[in-house]
């Protein structure tokens, strides 16, 4: 795992480039920029779905800004425009949001930066800069990945954004356009690769299952809330397994 790797060039005292097993400095910008490039870009799509559900042309940018991850940003607007209660839209914004804080404890690790600095890379703790980081081998490229798919993210993100909400009048619906379709989209297509193990696509197919069964029954907001209930669901259907399977082993021994 490139996680594992990276974790263990910490312990080694971390590798300075391609002669210590690392890629080339040029490769990790390349791959970082197009990451950054690739997904800043879909906030075009936000800055109109934003505008579409009613938000100013301000509280647009502003989440961009200070917000600053798509899919909760997506999930908030969408909520507000299917007509959901502020707060319950804001519940699920901050939900899906609360994956960024487990990114941090990872991350912390392979970047190792210095104190005073930590507090705004926070602010780029995202799926695509946690992506890029983790690919990396070493702790020098682990820093470049992070430092220029956070700074290329950021800053088309927003400009994006501000175009989008712009030009929102000049679209005309955005339903029509299915543009509120893009930021899950990027989400969907990040997260698929790393769903390895069996435990982790049965919560994602439960949580799906969740999500668009419940569409039709709860106001908007609430079934992205109740989705998060497939992670604990699943994992503890998964202890009771082992469990048995555990007391079966035992049970065999004893004979």
């Amino acid at each position: 795992m490139a996680e594992e790797t990276a974790l263990a060039d910490i312990r080694a005292g971390g590798g300075a480039g391609e002669d210590d097993g690392g890629k080339p400095d040029a490769d990790v910008v390349r791959d970082a920029l197009g990451v950054g490039v690739a997904v800043g870009l879909s906030g075009f799509a936000f800055g109109v779905t934003s505008a579409g559900s009613g938000l100013t042309l301000l509280q647009t940018c502003a989440l961009s800004l200070l917000v600053f991850t798509g899919a909760s940003q997506f999930a908030l607007v969408g909520a507000l425009a299917a007509g959901g209660n502020p707060f319950t839209a804001a519940a699920g914004a901050f939900f899906l949001g609360v994956r960024n804080a487990f990114y941090g404890l990872r991350l912390s690790q392979l970047l190792a930066l210095p104190r005073g600095l930590r507090p705004l890379a926070a602010q780029w703790v995202i799926d695509e800069t946690t992506a890029v980081t983790l690919a990396q081998p070493t702790r020098r490229s682990a820093r470049i990945g992070f430092t220029v798919t956070g700074a290329a993210l950021y800053v088309l993100w927003n400009l994006t954004t501000l175009l989008g909400a712009l030009g929102a009048k000049a679209i005309g619906d955005t339903d029509a356009w299915g543009l509120d379709a893009a930021g899950p989209a990027v989400f969907l297509a990040l997260l698929a690769p790393m769903l390895k193990s069996t435990t982790e696509r049965a919560v994602a197919g439960l949580a799906v299952l969740l999500g668009l069964g419940l569409l039709p029954v709860l106001p908007a907001g609430v079934p992205v809330l109740a989705a998060a209930l497939a992670a604990p669901a699943v994992l503890y259907l998964e202890g009771r397994r082992r469990g048995g399977a555990r007391a079966d082993v035992r049970e065999d021994d004893e004979r």
